[in-house]
């Protein structure tokens, strides 16, 4: 199976493993599926990391690339049909992470791992 992570299922999944569902411990596991990891994640923490709103993310956005490869993730790039997809998805949700986190999903078939139902005004198939 293949799965994109939402930035929170990112973030617990490379520190606060006990935070995730039993059933996305189930589905982030590499050697099972292929894990992939949206440039808008590293995007966003390293945004709130420079906010101050994500104090202990330090680690993760100094070696992010190191710290997503040795986890046996894959790093999923924007592309310009993903750039399009966020701006053309209808309902009003301001955050443009979860846009594009949600036009990637859609886009390319995968299921996001995520708690956050608000995502699913966008149709995506998400994973909890």
């Amino acid at each position: 199976m293949r799965v994109l992570l939402d930035t929170h299922a990112l973030l617990w999944a490379t520190a606060y493993d006990e935070l995730l569902s039993s059933r996305a411990r189930h589905l982030i596991q590499p050697q099972r599926n292929e894990i992939f990891v949206s440039a808008a994640s590293a995007w966003e923490i390293a945004t709130k990391y420079r906010l101050g709103r994500l104090p202990l993310a330090q680690a993760l956005v100094d070696d992010f690339v190191p710290v997503i490869r040795s986890a046996g993730y894959l790093p999923l790039p924007i592309s310009l049909e993903h750039a399009l997809r966020a701006g053309r998805l209808t309902p009003e949700h301001k955050d443009p992470f979860d846009r594009m986190l949600a036009a990637q999903a859609i886009h390319e078939d995968l299921p996001l791992i995520s708690n956050d139902e608000q995502l699913d005004v966008f149709g995506v198939r998400r994973e909890w």
